[in-house]
């Protein structure tokens, strides 16, 4: 049985990725930080209350795993909502830790195992953010840009141990998190939460959202051997995004 290491397992996107992998056969592997999102999730699960950014922690649980054959990179938060000169400089750095930081520890201790098994597939979840940018959001845009040089340069340095790297970049996802991106990005520009809505659903050539399921059917493929040569790419699922920042 294959093994998958999903960080921020718990709910959102990563308990979508979470589910599809048990459905497709694996053995699952979760870290959150949640223990209520962890209390919900199935016994047959291994589930660690672990920060993405605790290394001690992560490399601990990926020495317990031994084996793993698809890691999803999918820790992260949203930061803040503001112009640039109104974000703080510890919110930037939180923003970037998690996001950045935390793809870069989950896949320093996922790469030995990889090498040592001479296959693997490495799964970031990035954003379209980290394609096109998003104003009020800086610090977002920045890790999420960043994730995907990180993922290139994976891509570059594992594949000759045939390892594979790739990133997902996520258009608006219906949820929590969005919720509160649509609430603080209406505040900051003195419109409805609604307006927000469908402005962001009108920047895509779908006029949609995308669902968590979307993006974990898309990792089960980058983790699949239908992918064995899909590599060093930045997948969006996002209905298309035609317009970052629609003006409505």
């Amino acid at each position: 049985m294959k093994r998958v290491l999903i960080t921020a397992g718990g709910s959102g996107i990563g308990r979508a990725m979470a589910e599809a992998f048990d459905t497709a056969g694996y053995e699952v592997w979760v870290t959150d930080v949640d223990t209520a999102a962890l209390d919900t999730c199935p016994d047959h699960w291994l589930c660690h209350l672990a920060s993405a950014t605790d290394e001690a922690a992560m490399a601990a649980v990926a020495k317990d795993m031994g084996q793993i054959d698809v890691l999803c990179a999918n820790a992260g938060i949203a930061g803040p909502t503001a112009s640039i000169e109104d974000v703080a400089l510890e919110d930037f750095r939180a923003c970037v830790s998690v996001n950045l930081e935390g793809a870069f520890i989950a896949a320093k201790h996922a790469a030995p195992s990889m090498k040592a098994a001479g296959a693997g597939a490495i799964i970031v979840t990035s954003s379209t953010a980290g394609i096109y940018g998003y104003p009020n959001r800086a610090p977002y845009a920045a890790a999420k840009w960043a994730m995907i040089g990180l993922m290139k340069t994976l891509a570059m340095e594992l594949g000759p141990f045939g390892i594979r790297a790739n990133a997902i970049c996520p258009g608006a996802v219906e949820g929590p998190r969005m919720e509160g991106v649509l609430n603080r990005e209406a505040k900051a520009k003195g419109m409805t939460r609604d307006q927000v809505y469908d402005g962001y659903a009108s920047g895509t050539s779908m006029r949609s959202f995308v669902e968590a399921r979307d993006i974990a059917n898309m990792a089960v493929f980058l983790g699949s051997d239908g992918a064995r040569l899909v590599s060093g790419q930045v997948i969006a699922v996002d209905g298309h995004t035609e317009n970052p920042d629609p003006k409505l």
